[in-house]
This record gives C-alpha cells, sequence and structure tokens, in this order.
C-alpha cells in the first residue's frame, strides 16, 4: 500500500517553519500558489477552535505543465498540498502529499515516472529543514 504523504515534525514555530518549507520547495522549482489558514476558515466559518493549520499549494510549472500536456485530467490533482500543523508549541508535523499517490488515481503509467520525479525533490526539500 502506497502512503499518501510524506511527513516529518520539526522544531519551529508555525512561522518560522512555513518560510524553512517555502523555502525548500523553492529551491527545488516548486513555487506556493495559495495559503489556507484552516484553523481560521473553521473559527470564521463554524465557530471552531482547532490547533493551526495551514494549507500551502505548491507547484513546479515545468512538471505541471507536462503533466497537464500528457493528461489534461491531471489539473484535479495540482496542486500539491504542504500541510504544516501544530502538533505543540514549538512542534510542527510537515506533511507533503506525494505527487505518486495523487497520479495513482489517473492509473497512466507516463503519469507515475513524472509523479516519483516529484517525491524525489519534495522529499528532498522536507528532509532539509528539520533542525
Amino acid at each position: 500500500m502506497q502512503t499518501l504523504n510524506m511527513k516529518q515534525t520539526v522544531a519551529g514555530t508555525l512561522a518560522e517553519v512555513t518560510e524553512r518549507i517555502t523555502s525548500a520547495i523553492k529551491r527545488e522549482g516548486f513555487g506556493v500558489l495559495t495559503r489556507i489558514d484552516l484553523h481560521e476558515k473553521f473559527k470564521e466559518k463554524q465557530g471552531k477552535d482547532v490547533a493551526p493549520v495551514v494549507i500551502l499549494g505548491a507547484c513546479n510549472p515545468q512538471l505541471a505543465y507536462e503533466a497537464y500536456e500528457q493528461n489534461p485530467d491531471v489539473a484535479c490533482l495540482l496542486p500539491c498540498n504542504v500541510v504544516l500543523r501544530e502538533l505543540d508549541k514549538g512542534q510542527i508535523s510537515v506533511e507533503i502529499a506525494k505527487p505518486s499517490s495523487m497520479m495513482a488515481f489517473l492509473g497512466d503509467p507516463r503519469m507515475a515516472a513524472m509523479a516519483e520525479q516529484a517525491d524525489v525533490v519534495l522529499l528532498r526539500a522536507l528532509q532539509s529543514i528539520a533542525g
């Protein structure tokens, strides 16, 4: 069974870790297209309090274009989500959706190979922010 995401717990504040992962994925050719402060939306729309959670929509424009050219259905799976979840003060879980797991939905071997490349660079970015 394939895992849905890659994750690790990182020391720091939510703001610090968000900046570190944003810089790390940028070095790997990914940019952040969207940011959702999920905890704020839950509070605003439902009046519910949850621990801070930020979802970043990350995209590598070249890989996204190549994937779209091969199979336009990939648009439903873009961008890659990076989730930052405050576990405790100073402890942030950073979770990145594995592109290869997402592309498995398409059942297209060409997309799987491309997604595995994205897995490698996103994992490298994730590993680089520890400490």
